[in-house]
């Protein structure tokens, strides 16, 4: 195996709790089959994927609730509460994240499907996200993963050999599409989890 020497980070769902029901739960008094329904058929996830391509926020809840005028209120609480959705830091793979940082063995950046309207949020509220060397933010550059153009984005922008980079993510989806390109993935269910991931990778902490 190559010596890794650049460690890639997904945001939501490694480093950032990030769930609708923060907001929808109450909207729904609780009833998850009627939150869930509502996820899978008005606000899905393939819709606000878009935007986290670069589609503009109030373009697509326009859009959207002229296809379901009935449900324009609970539309309109996706982006007009999505801070609310944004929750705490998850503080032990931040803890992860310090470590390889201060070892300064390693290039540590991050690429993230992320509305570029929201992004700065987080930027404000986390300071660990100014530690990294590097973030690519899908929203910014027009495209998502797992399409292989951001893939080849990050790696051409942070002069990053694939198969000397471990990429962790929370969505296998977007860890298969690293590994069609030589990219080493890790995908993250638990801090605990991605430390014994590492050490595969003779990365110890």
């Amino acid at each position: 195996m190559k010596k890794i020497d650049t460690i890639i980070f997904d945001l939501g769902g490694v480093l950032i709790d990030w769930n609708p029901e923060y907001v929808f739960l109450d909207v729904f008094n609780g009833d998850r089959k009627k939150m869930q329904w509502f996820f899978d058929n008005i606000c899905t996830s393939d819709w606000n994927e878009n935007q986290d391509a670069g589609y503009p926020l109030a373009k697509a809840t326009k859009e959207r609730v002229a296809l379901f005028p009935e449900w324009k209120k609970e539309i309109e609480m996706f982006y007009g509460q999505w801070e609310t959705m944004l929750g705490d830091a998850i503080s032990g793979t931040v803890d992860i994240l310090k470590k390889l940082i201060d070892s300064k063995q390693y290039k540590v950046v991050a690429l993230t499907n992320w509305s570029a309207e929201t992004f700065p949020i987080a930027l404000k509220k986390f300071d660990f996200l100014h530690w990294f060397d590097g973030i690519l933010v899908s929203g910014e550059e027009n495209t998502r993963k797992p399409f292989g153009e951001i893939y080849h984005l990050t790696l051409n922008r942070f002069n990053i050999k694939a198969a000397h980079s471990v990429f962790i993510d929370d969505n296998l989806r977007n860890i298969e599409a690293a590994n069609n390109l030589g990219i080493n993935g890790i995908h993250f269910s638990s801090p605990n989890q991605l430390i014994q991931q590492l050490k595969t990778f003779n990365i110890n902490l």
